[in-house]
């Protein structure tokens, strides 16, 4: 019986998930489905005419709020929620976004961002002046890529005291909008009753994932029946759900199957596709997520139904790889039948599986050349691309187990061990080395699967046993597991601690540098907590519970267990005490009755060797964790009461959203002048700054909101809080210092003589370090006593050997490692007391990854190179027609390009001082005929050695790497431009008047020429350059023309000035004689019709024509008429 888990907190927060149109309403929630950003909140963005915004951007809302209140045991929760926020308490939200698996297609990153939560009043109806209910509110930011997220929401130090709580927020892709916009389940139909009889004593099963990158769990095992748990909250809530899939039976020769049975027995989730098998079958579902990267409509927008897979094999177990790989998740499936001893391998990239039958050559029975065999168990080693088999095999009627690795590469089988066929003779000890010469018992080891942690490089294989090895050929039997038990599944956290659980649900625990295994439950700790429980707080009568699964969550181990109370049930998901069991183990066991006086008292031993334990000088965490921050709150509301309105949490969506669009969008090639995202966005708006402040002082801010620049940043001085970083990243040569110091039992000091010092301080507090990979990672430990504090420092040095990685490009394939610290005889014994309750002290395991570090870019520095070249060229000709964003070169002038490492985490951009190797992979005389170069012409074009005449350029006094490039550095002599006869740059084509000119695409990478750093840094970026020369042909060509045209149009212009007043003059005399003509047909036509006319008419058709000459003929007829008419004529 377990009473139901009490808080120990007083207060806890509570976060669920609106959309926009359920803001402000008490209760309900929605689901996580929506993924785009809406087109919300530009209208309000629009009459903030007086802010800080950009007009012309387009500010965008992500589809869901968080809502968040709290609670207190005892008191109402609508109170507390007043008080807190007339106390001044505003909730801390910090959102963190998972990388998505595909980094071939996503930006790899480890990216948050800090929100503070804005105040809300309820919509619904209210007798109070002020409030009556109201909630905290900030956007739920969603990022291209990342379907797992979790929200850690913490006080902002007003208020009541309310412990820091985390909250998982995973997209749901499995889910579809329906006619009536109500959610329905893509994998089958969901149901809203648990049947106590499909829970009450069912086995528990595993549950099966890949680690951080799966944002729905699935789990199967309920009996006869093909129905399913689902959750996208890490089982905070869950939905029942019967598969939608035909129960079908499809056994044949080559299949036996002894029985048919609904149930689903093995389920898998991975980050965008859930896999199960019934009975021999195997299916997959594909989700709707925008982080596939897929191209044909239907898959992008996932599956409506279930698809069988393998259809042709007979598959009797699926076997998980929890961490993915080379940009992709795996899974394997076990065979049987006519396939015996062979395994499928499935690849998953982007929604897709692809299956591949393993070994290529022949099956596994004939690689280890064995008569018969079967597959049991099979794992993954990504690093080393190692499947390690669990093989079975029959030699005359000899059954014995091995182990056998197959490396992908090599395509090679071996066997690595060969496991006892009884358990060994370990009476009395923790653990045994086994080497071959030990005793045995007569009880026969039965293995049953095996477990491999890839940062320790620990194998486990386990049944009726547990053993345990570093290099899968030497192996330990820990003997404190009991050969009466047989282990049902492993549960590892990858952080250091394994849970497992036996066919019988009893849970042992194994904490990695001790080879002692805890039993948890039953166990006399279990007791004492459970009774402890319920002196504290009586709790309802459970009349039967049973475990459904056990999970780690975060280094906590949690179980899911169903409680029957007053015949109905339910599903808890609840924190097992693992350190508060020990603890109480430990007080029963460790004490000491002494006589005093006339009565016995108790003493209490204290077996952990140091009373405290502190680490100091932790380094600032950001350099090591990778992790990038930005900070964002609400806009300031111009209110007495501080509450917000719709149109300001819409206001706080669109700033959020365009910092992270902002985020998104810095990785130009070009360094900007300032190395911070958020730069380009104020730049402008600084200047301004003190006028918006004046506005809000003054309450005259448009939409009565006032928004602070200040309050949208980066942030790049992140302090440690007093514990390891969950993970640090090493690049080559740098190291991570840090210190312990412990506080020791003033019993553990001694002295002693020594040679030369007659009195030595010696301490018996003593640390270890064990490292995963000696070669690859070193460590320095250096121990000071201070004997006035009791106390002891071990000051700590880990740092990278520069050997076990070659070059990779940011954040790609780094290799796992792990660094473990263990204070000797610490182990389950230490304990530190905390307000989340005891934690355990003395062993602290850190992941390590080796390799360039996420984060970390090359970029082109246009600041320094325009300023250098100015000052080398002595001039500088931009081009005609400026481009601020991708300023021009002179193609006379000698080119000296330098470039930035810019750390996106830290905000530290220095100069690259390494070598690298520049090639032009691409180019044409304008942007859209910019061509790709294939590998011969990058070799022509670029290589010293060419003897085609095709080189671009050309640099001197450099050195050439293997494959016949230049090598150069920030020292370089420079580029001097040749486009010689055969390279595409020759002979441009002026496309206007002005000088030809040419985009160069440049590719430039240090890979092979620089041993100071893992990282493969690689930049491609577009180069302007101006005044190319014409050829000697084309500029002779160009010269004959013009000379032609110029030469023409002087002679023709010679021609018009000579010929110009004989053309007058001709033009004249051809005016006159038009003119003569058209009088003297007039005069014609005026005689004819007056038919010996009268005076007055023959003066009409006369004085009509203005100073014409009268023919001969006409004049001596004129002559008999009186004097005083021909002049009055003449005059008209």
């Amino acid at each position: 019986m377990w009473a139901v888990e009490e808080d120990t907190q007083e207060c806890t927060w509570q976060v669920v998930l609106n959309r926009f149109e359920t803001v402000g309403n008490n209760q309900g929630s929605d689901r996580f489905f929506d993924q785009e950003p809406l087109d919300t909140v530009s209208s309000v963005f629009d009459s903030l005419v007086d802010a800080p915004i950009h007009p012309e951007e387009k500010y965008l809302g992500f589809p869901y709020y968080l809502k968040i209140n709290y609670s207190c045991k005892g008191e109402s929760s609508e109170a507390l929620v007043r008080k807190g926020h007339l106390t001044g308490l505003k909730p801390v939200v910090l959102v963190t976004f998972q990388s998505p698996v595909n980094f071939n297609h996503w930006k790899l990153e480890q990216l948050q961002i800090q929100m503070e939560a804005a105040p809300f009043r309820s919509k619904e109806p209210c007798s109070a002046e002020e409030v009556c209910v109201m909630s905290w509110y900030t956007p739920m930011p969603v990022k291209n890529g990342s379907v797992v997220m979790h929200v850690d929401v913490s006080s902002n130090g007003l208020g009541p005291f309310i412990p820091t709580e985390r909250f998982h927020m995973n997209i749901n892709g499995f889910l579809k909008r329906e006619q009536d916009n109500k959610l329905k389940f893509t994998v089958g139909n969901e149901l809203f009753n648990l049947i106590p009889g499909k829970f009450v004593d069912v086995p528990s099963r595993p549950l099966w994932y890949t680690i951080d990158q799966a944002p729905v769990l699935i789990l199967g095992g309920i009996p006869e029946e093909k129905s399913v748990l689902l959750t996208d909250t890490n089982f905070k809530d869950f939905s029942l759900v019967e598969l939608s899939i035909d129960s079908c039976w499809v056994g044949s020769f080559y299949c036996p199957q002894t029985g048919f049975t609904a149930a689903i027995f093995d389920a898998i989730a991975t980050e965008g596709m859930l896999f199960i098998r019934q009975n021999q079958l195997v299916y997959y579902i594909t989700g709707t997520y925008l982080t596939l990267h897929v191209d044909d409509y239907e898959s992008s927008h996932g599956s409506e139904r279930w698809v069988r897979v393998l259809t042709d094999e007979c598959i009797k177990k699926l076997c998980p790889v929890h961490f993915p790989n080379d940009g992709s998740e795996y899974i394997m499936a076990l065979t049987t039948g006519k396939h015996e001893g062979y395994i499928h391998f499935g690849t998953i990239t982007d929604g897709h599986v692809f299956f591949e039958m393993l070994p290529r050559r022949q099956s596994v029975c004939q690689e280890i050349q064995a008569a018969t065999c079967s597959v049991v168990w099979a794992v993954f080693n990504g690093g080393d691309q190692d499947i390690l088999l669990l093989v079975e095999r029959e030699d005359a009627g000899a059954k014995s187990f091995q182990v056998v690795v197959y490396n992908l590469d090599t395509e090679h089988a071996s066997i690595h061990y060969k496991i006892p066929e009884f358990i060994p003779d370990a009476q009395g000890k923790e653990f045994l080395m086994i080497l071959g010469t030990e005793f045995y018992t007569n009880i026969t080891m039965v293995p049953k699967g095996m477990s491999h942690n890839p940062f320790n490089d620990q194998l486990f294989i386990w049944g009726n046993f547990l053993l345990q090895s570093y290099d899968y050929d030497n192996f330990i039997y820990l003997a404190g597991f009991p050969s009466q038990l047989s282990i049902k599944y492993l549960v590892d956290s990858f952080h250091g601690e394994i849970a497992i659980v036996t066919e019988n649900e009893e849970i042992w625990y194994l904490l990695e540098g001790s080879y002692r295994v805890y039993r948890l439950f039953p166990s006399k700790g279990w007791e004492v907590y459970i009774s402890l429980q319920l002196m504290h707080q009586p709790a309802p009568h459970t009349s039967s519970e049973t475990m459904v699964t056990l999970f780690y969550e975060h280094s906590d181990l949690y179980q899911l267990v169903y409680l029957g109370i007053n015949k109905q049930g339910r599903l808890v998901k609840r924190l097992v005490p693992v350190e508060r069991l020990l603890l109480y183990q430990q007080l029963g066991s460790h004490y000491h009755l002494q006589q005093h006086k006339s009565h016995l008292k108790i003493s209490l031993a204290n077996p952990c060797p140091f009373s405290a334990m502190r680490l100091r000088d932790l380094p600032n965490p950001q350099i090591y964790t990778r992790q990038e921050r930005y900070r964002a709150k609400p806009p300031r509301v111009l209110g007495p009461s501080g509450f917000h309105t719709e149109n300001s949490l819409a206001v706080y969506q669109g700033l959020v959203y365009y910092l992270l669009w902002l985020h998104s969008k810095y990785d130009k090639p070009y360094a900007e002048p300032v190395h911070d995202s958020t730069w380009r966005w104020w730049k402008n708006k600084k200047q301004d700054q003190d006028y918006y402040y004046y506005l809000a002082s003054n309450w005259q801010s448009a939409g009565n909101m006032h928004i602070d620049m200040a309050h949208y940043e980066k942030i790049y001085d992140l302090k440690a809080e007093y514990q390891l970083p969950e993970r640090i990243f090493l690049d080559k040569g740098t190291s991570y210092n840090f210190s312990i110091f412990l506080t020791a039992q003033s019993r553990l000091f001694k002295s002693g003589a020594s040679a030369g010092n007659f009195f030595q301080l010696r301490s018996q507090v003593h640390l270890g370090v064990v490292l995963t990979d000696p070669k690859c990672i070193g460590v320095v430990v250096k121990q000071k006593e201070l004997l006035n504090r009791n106390s002891v420092l071990f000051m700590i040095t880990l740092s990278d050997e520069r050997y076990c990685f070659d070059q990779g490009i940011s954040g790609h394939h780094l290799r796992k490692s792990s660094v473990l610290l263990k204070v000797v005889g610490s182990a389950g014994h230490c304990f530190q007391n905390t307000i989340h309750g005891p934690r355990m002290q003395g062993n602290l395991m850190v992941p390590v990854f080796i390799g360039c570090p996420p984060g970390k870019r090359l970029a082109f520095d246009i600041t320094y190179t325009l300023e250098y070249n100015r000052m080398q060229n002595k001039h500088y000709f931009d081009c005609v027609h400026v481009d601020p964003e991708m300023p021009c070169f002179l193609f006379r002038d000698i080119f000296y390009p330098f470039f930035l490492i810019q750390d996106m985490v830290t905000g530290e951009s220095g100069s690259f001082q390494g070598s690298y190797v520049l090639k032009v992979v691409g180019g044409g005389p304008t942007l859209d005929t910019i061509k790709e170069y294939n590998e011969e012409e990058i070799y022509h074009f670029n290589s010293p050695l060419d003897r085609t005449d095709s080189l671009i350029w050309t640099t001197k006094n450099a050195t050439i790497d293997r494959d016949d490039f230049n090598i150069m550095s920030h020292q370089s002599w420079g580029i001097e431009w040749l486009c010689l006869e055969n390279s595409p740059c020759h002979d441009t084509i002026p496309q206007s008047i002005f000088a030809p000119e040419f985009f160069f695409k440049v590719f430039v990478s240090n890979r092979g020429v620089d041993k100071s750093t893992y990282c493969d840094y690689q930049l491609i970026f577009l180069l302007h350059i101006h005044g190319l020369p014409l050829s000697a042909k084309r500029a002779l060509y160009i010269l004959m023309v013009s000379a032609s045209v110029l030469l023409s149009l002087v002679i023709l212009y010679i021609a018009f000035c000579l010929l110009l007043p004989l053309l007058v003059k001709m033009c004249n005399n051809l005016r006159w004689r038009i003119n003569n003509i058209i009088v003297s047909e007039t005069y014609s036509y005026s005689s004819s019709s007056r038919g010996g006319g009268s005076l007055t008419e023959a003066r009409f058709s006369v004085g009509s024509k203005v100073s014409t000459k009268v023919p001969s003929k006409v004049a001596e007829k004129n002559k008999a008429e009186p004097k005083e008419i021909r002049k009055k004529v003449s005059l008209t």
